[in-house]
């Protein structure tokens, strides 16, 4: 009969353990991608959209333009990059 006891009590250990592991790795998965770091190099591509993302550290300020080959982050303290949202919010 104690044998029953502890193989419960250690069962019951092992299945909150788990438990909680899962929930954690879930939660984990489910962070939102993030520039942590940005390219001062300018680029050609056509731009579809622009987002600004705020420092949030792993995350960097970043000013994000999607294109057609994907989200480039880039330092928003470049005069190109100004200008280029500038051209973007005047189109």
């Amino acid at each position: 009969m104690e044998t029953q006891r502890i193989l419960m009590r250690s069962l019951a250990v092992v299945f909150i353990a788990s438990v909680i592991w899962t929930i954690t790795a879930d939660a984990e998965e489910k962070v939102s991608p993030c520039c942590t770091a940005v390219s001062r190099v300018e680029f050609t591509d056509p731009i579809i959209s622009v987002r600004m993302q705020n420092e949030s550290l792993p995350c960097v300020k970043a000013i994000i333009f999607k294109t057609e080959r994907g989200e480039l982050c880039c330092d928003p303290r470049q005069p190109w990059v100004k200008k280029k949202v500038m051209q973007f919010i005047r189109a």
